[in-house]
């Protein structure tokens, strides 16, 4: 039983450590041919979000790009978390 708690303690720490780790990993998405950046930390936290301004004559284009710049942005820091997790945890993540 103690031998189960130690584990889950043990766990826990690597995961925070991990969880630390991920929020230094950077990843910069672009969408809208470079137009709109987005910059997430390996915990998929926005950082910045950047619009060229020729971009917002139009509310539908703006709108396209920044769900095309956010998906694209998540992928990224999901494959560093992935990435992470496998390295240093030791986790295997199904499907990444």
């Amino acid at each position: 039983m103690f031998e189960k708690l130690k584990q889950f303690k043990d766990l826990r720490e690597k995961a925070k450590d991990i969880q630390s780790k991920l929020a230094e990993e950077k990843v910069l998405a672009t969408a809208a041919w470079g137009k709109i950046k987005m910059e997430m930390n390996g915990n998929q936290e926005v950082l910045s979000v950047s619009v060229d301004e020729e971009l917002l004559a139009s509310k539908s284009k703006i709108e396209d790009a920044i769900k095309e710049v956010t998906n694209e942005a998540i992928k990224k820091a999901q494959k560093v978390m992935a990435d992470k997790m496998m390295k240093d945890g030791g986790f295997k993540m199904p499907g990444m």
